[in-house]
């Protein structure tokens, strides 16, 4: 509402062409609109690529709302929660200090709740009474109640990876897929187990197929040949998608050199395996005579079991050796967005390959990433590559209401926060937690393979509508190249697999090829779990013991030195993790606390009383963290308003 006073309202970039873009801005404050006198525009010019343009004329419209039946009511509320606002963060400085009777007097005058009723509850019986055993009890309660969940919720995830070793009953190496990159792999989560097939092994393509059971930790093939067993024929660069639902597993596409290429091996078959019955079927010889897309590879595809359908994107279409299409002067071609109708059998093209940048087009790729969102039923696409060219976009596509819908064009300034543009990026979805999982494979420059083979791991949060890096092991290898094949963690590698059990919450990974120059056959069969993990409510209430429990003890350490020393060992020890470095380092620590003196505790011109409201008031302030926004005191601090 003042020039000096300006909130961000979008962080932003254009593309560079005449299509029309729209920008929602931030416009609520908890649920409510409020009112805006002034907006500013900032070129960052900084950020601009020069080499684009040298300059340009762009044209900005505005548009809100300015009828004052309207705008006036926002006004008022606007006014009415700067005060309300103001009058917390006082309440707060005159508690924090212990000013009473200001604070009592102006919660009198006001009635504005600094806080919810159960953390005033906490406060009297922490800071005021002292009273420890209360407190735990209320921390106990606000657990099992759930209100910590939103402090969990927004921890970044730790990420622990395992190698799986499965049983072997012969002993040799018969019993487990040999090394590959370019296979494609399912899980069945109803009973978790891991479905393998083909994939290129460095010198030819391959098409056997596997189960893993994730209960029994053992790998059975299920054909050593599936062309035999009138299944596909051997491949790699293909996409298989399963419904659990029914138990079938779908596949398409493959990917041929050059050299073999003819009108009769292109033709993109499509076939369905049935888990019960072991069988397979040939769906369709050849989708595009189906109305279905071309032969292509590095495509992708999910599976819709709700509505029975199967969504295919994109993929590099394979032309015939020596034609015209695939002559160095021409652009290699890429499929649209089908729509496979299980129930039915028919194919349906929903969107075909678009250059222009409209509302509705959908720019086609190769080793893209495209996941199903279950609840909210979309499609989301993003990263891959076209030509020559890393695409870093991200748009959704709602299968209901065909719709596009784009989160990212890939020009904002948040670049670093997002995952590396590159090629065999492996992805993920829990449509519980409203997240997407990115395992990153090689980088840009495929010169510098070397260099460029690193992973890291990522997650878009849908919505909060965000990214975070929980994940990087390319520093791993360079400290220490003689351990190629870690046993903490996966090697860097693309053209692997992964699969995410979300019922479980357990991601699997299998082979890959790690992009050694030296030797260019080189393929992995390692096969790893990966577990995301946050604080669980179990961890956080120990962490809140220790805390009420070691500050218990700093206080009877001050007076009491030989209870506390008792307490130490009796109460506050059972707080501890004494298989973790450093709380066993931490507790170790806390008895240097009997042999200071009273006067080591209390700063210059307080009084005991003071000291101790001060520190108990820390305390509570530490507590409050792990409560939900909704119900804690403001996060700001008066002082922090008195600018020099």
């Amino acid at each position: 509402m003042s020039e000096e006073n300006m909130t961000e309202l979008l962080s932003s970039g254009l593309k560079n062409d005449y299509n029309k873009e729209t920008f929602t801005l931030k416009h609520k404050i908890d649920e409510q609109m409020f009112p805006c006198r002034f907006v500013k525009i900032v070129d960052d010019l900084n950020y601009r690529p020069f080499s684009l343009f040298n300059f340009s004329i762009w044209y900005i419209e505005l548009h809100g709302i300015e009828e004052p039946d309207l705008v006036q009511p926002c006004l008022n509320w606007y006014s009415k929660y700067r005060e309300q606002e103001a009058i917390r963060l006082c309440l707060k400085h005159f508690r924090q200090h212990n000013y009473t009777e200001a604070f009592e007097s102006l919660q009198k005058k006001t009635r504005i709740a600094l806080e919810h009723q159960m953390l005033t509850h906490l406060h009297d019986r922490l800071v005021l009474r002292g009273d420890f055993d209360a407190c735990e009890e209320l921390i106990d309660k606000a657990v099992k109640d759930g209100l910590f969940n939103q402090y969990i919720s927004q921890q970044e995830y730790k990420p622990r990876w395992s190698q799986i070793i499965p049983k072997s009953n012969k002993g040799t190496d018969d019993n487990r897929p040999g090394m590959r990159g370019g296979h494609q792999m399912v899980i069945d989560v109803q009973t978790e187990t891991v479905y393998l097939f083909g994939g290129w092994d460095g010198t030819q393509d391959l098409a056997d197929f596997w189960a893993y059971s994730v209960q029994e930790n053992q790998w059975v093939c299920i054909s050593r040949d599936t062309e035999k067993e009138s299944g596909p024929s051997a491949r790699s660069c293909h996409k298989m998608c399963i419904d659990s639902q029914r138990r079938q597993i779908y596949t398409l596409g493959r990917y041929l050199d050059s050299s073999v290429r003819n009108s009769k091996s292109l033709k993109s078959d499509f076939y369905r395996y049935d888990v019960d019955a072991n069988t397979w079927t040939l769906l369709s010889e050849d989708t595009s005579a189906d109305g279905g897309p071309k032969l292509v590879f590095d495509h992708q595809m999910c599976m819709d079991s709700e509505k029975h359908m199967i969504y295919t994107f994109g993929g590099r279409i394979l032309m015939c050796n020596g034609s015209v299409e695939d002559s160095r002067t021409s652009e290699p071609q890429f499929s649209g967005l089908y729509a496979f109708h299980c129930q039915a059998g028919t194919w349906s093209l929903l969107r075909e390959d678009s250059c222009n940048a409209g509302p509705e087009d959908v720019q086609s790729r190769i080793g893209h990433c495209m996941l199903f969102h279950t609840r909210n039923r979309c499609l989301y696409v993003f990263g891959g590559q076209r030509s020559k060219t890393y695409l870093n976009d991200f748009f959704s596509y709602d299968v209901d209401g065909d719709h596009v819908e784009i989160i990212s064009d890939g020009t904002k300034k948040d670049s670093g926060m997002v995952p590396m543009t590159g090629f065999t990026q492996r992805a993920t979805i829990d449509p519980e937690l409203n997240e997407i999982h990115v395992l990153s494979g090689l980088s840009k420059d495929k010169d510098k393979r070397e260099e460029n083979v690193r992973n890291s791991f990522w997650i878009y949060d849908i919505a909060r509508n965000n990214w975070s890096c929980v994940y990087k092991n390319d520093q791993a290898v360079k400290e220490n190249p003689s351990k190629a094949l870690q046993e903490e963690e996966p090697c860097p590698r693309f053209a692997h697999q992964l699969v995410y059990d979300e019922m479980h919450k357990v991601h699997y990974l299998f082979g890959g090829n790690p992009g050694k120059s030296c030797s260019p056959k080189m393929r992995l069969d390692d096969f790893w779990s990966l577990k995301l993990c946050r604080p669980s409510k179990e961890y956080l209430l120990r962490h809140c013991r220790y805390l009420i429990r070691k500050y218990r003890f700093e206080e009877k350490a001050q007076s009491e030195p030989l209870n506390a020393l008792k307490y130490l060992q009796n109460d506050l020890s059972l707080t501890v993790d004494h298989t973790n470095p450093d709380e066993t380092k931490e507790f170790q620590l806390l008895p240097s606390a009997l042999f200071k003196s009273s006067s080591d505790f209390i700063p210059l011109g307080f009084s005991d009383v003071d000291q101790t409201y001060a520190q108990r008031t820390q305390l509570f302030d530490m507590l409050v963290n792990f409560f939900p926004d909704t119900m804690t005191p403001p996060k700001g601090n008066l002082v922090d308003l008195i600018t020099l």
